[in-house]
Formats: structure tokens, sequence, C-alpha cells
């Protein structure tokens, strides 16, 4: 068991996950950038993506689009790290060789994803907020903050709004782990499929495509949740009754979700989606065929190819 967990190979493929989505993040960050006024500045009208970061560079300077790419790429290298490495130990530990099964899959992403959240959230609270920082928003009810970096902003926050700040938007990050737990079991799924029980290595081509199709599923499907994350996240939400603050986790999502369905409709739940789904699917398919070829290069200098294959 230990020597599963602690193995070289997990380590591959962590370090490549990682270093696949911060190479990937970074050429895609602008239309994340795009995404997330959507999701916080209730004000702001739902554009195309171009248009909206047409505005921001018109009102806020070239560079607006890429501000808070630092504290964002630290918090993906290091969530990417514990998920890809917790994913791949775990399912080594559970499968012990034999051919894996979707239903595997997304029990294993789930429980990586568990351990992923509770490990990384701050980082991602505070990324969020050093993101949206000189922000010009529509909603004249956002607060502004004055972060001058990533320590700045963790004894700033522990500070003013307390340790349990840091986990803000942690339930809905717990759901959330379907997400990536979806995404990986239907990626997987159509690797298995594409092979056909032939040990090879999938063309770029085909990484590309199924990286992108898993993604968009998985994205499409959670995504009022991951709106209602990232309000929590910014800590700008209003509580406008003593009640409200008693409120447990599962009825402030609730409640969230609710007032934002009346306010806007429906489609309000989905406010942002196309940037979401452009920056996403195109990050995530980036990801996986980095990572495919970086994992993929570095088992075949360690000799661990063919057995690599034959247990995925």
């Amino acid at each position: 068991m230990s020597s599963e967990v602690f193995s070289y190979e997990s380590l591959v493929h962590a370090v490549s996950g990682a270093v696949g989505s911060v190479t990937a993040m970074t050429i895609f960050f602008p239309l994340d950038t795009a995404r997330l006024r959507l999701q916080v500045d209730e004000n702001r009208k739902a554009k195309s993506t171009p248009a909206i970061l047409s505005e921001i560079v018109k009102e806020e300077g070239l560079l607006a689009p890429y501000r808070g790419w630092f504290p964002v790429i630290c918090s993906l290298c290091c969530s990417n790290f514990v998920y890809f490495y917790c994913f791949h130990s775990l399912k080594a530990s559970w499968l012990k060789g034999k051919q894996s099964a979707p239903s595997t899959d997304l029990i294993i992403g789930i429980a990586a994803g568990v351990v992923n959240v509770l490990v990384t959230t701050p980082l991602w609270v505070v990324n969020t907020r050093l993101k949206l920082q000189g922000s010009k928003f529509r909603n004249a009810d956002i607060r502004p903050t004055n972060y001058s970096g990533i320590l700045d902003a963790f004894v700033q926050i522990i500070r003013d709004e307390g340790v349990g700040a840091l986990w803000n938007g942690t339930f809905p990050s717990l759901l959330l782990v379907l997400n990536p737990a979806v995404q990986f079991m239907i990626y997987e799924g159509l690797k298995r499929q594409l092979r056909r029980g032939v040990p090879r290595e999938l063309s770029s081509v085909e990484v590309f495509i199924i990286g992108a199709v898993a993604k968009a599923v998985a994205t499409t499907v959670t995504y009022p949740l991951q709106t209602i994350q990232s309000i929590l996240r910014f800590g700008q939400f209003n509580e406008s009754t003593a009640e409200s603050k008693l409120l447990t986790s599962l009825r402030t999502i609730k409640c969230l979700l609710v007032n934002r369905a009346r306010k806007y409709g429906v489609l309000g739940l989905f406010k942002g989606l196309e940037a979401k789904l452009l920056q996403t699917v195109l990050t995530a398919a980036l990801m996986f065929l980095l990572y495919e070829k970086i994992a993929s290069c570095t088992f075949r200098v360690m000799g661990l190819s063919n057995n690599h294959y034959k247990k995925r």
C-alpha cells in the first residue's frame, strides 16, 4: 500500500499534471478573467467573451486580463499536483494492476477531490480576492480591497474575517469535486475505448479531443455551483438579516441559487458559461495533452512505458 501511494509513478503524474495545467492556464488566462467578472459582478451585462475582454482592457489597461496571474498559477500548480498525485496513488492502491472501470474512476476522483479541496481552498480564496482587486465593477455594493500580495492577503483575511474565512466556499467546493471526478471518469473511459484493450500511446489529436469533451460535460453540469463558489470565495455576498448568519452552508448555497434565479431567471445561474466553457475546455484539453506527453516521455526514460499503459 505505502509503496503504491509513495511512488515515483504517482510523482510523475503529479508533476506532469501540474506543469501541464500551469502552461495551459497561462495561455488562456484572459478567458478566466472574463468568466470571473461575469460571475461576481451581477450588474455587468452578459456579453460575448471578446466584448467583455475589450471592456476590461479599455477601462483598466492592457494587462488587466492577466491581473492576479501569479496567485492563480501558484494555487493551480498546488491544486493539480495534489489532485493528480492522490488520484493516481489511490488508483494504484485500489486496482493493484487490474483494469479500471468508470465507477472506480468516479469514486477515486471524488476522494482525490475532497483531499484537494480541504488542502488548497485557502489558496483559491486568496487568489480570487487578488484577481478581482482593482477591478472596476458595475455593482456599487462591492467593497474595494487592498492586498499587497499573497502573504498580505492571508494576514488581512485572518485578521479582519477570521481563519475560517480562508475556507469560504468549501462546501460548494466539496460538492464540486464531482466536476474533476466526472471529467476524469469520462476522460479515462474514452481513453480505454480508443485503445480497445491495446496498450498504446494516444495521438495528440485524440488526447486533445477527449480532454475537451470530458471537461465540457463536467463544467456544464456543475456550473451553477461554480458561480456560487466564486461569490462565496470573493466574500462580498450580502447577509441582510441576522438569520442569514446562522444558515448552514447548504442553506446558504440554496439561498444564493434561489435569489440569483429569481433576480435574473434560470439563465442567470449560467451567466458567464460561454466564457467558462471557452476557457476551461481549451485549458483542460491542452493540459491533458501536455500531461500525457510529459508523463509519457518521463516513463519512457524510466523504462516504464509498456507497464504504464497496461495499468491504465
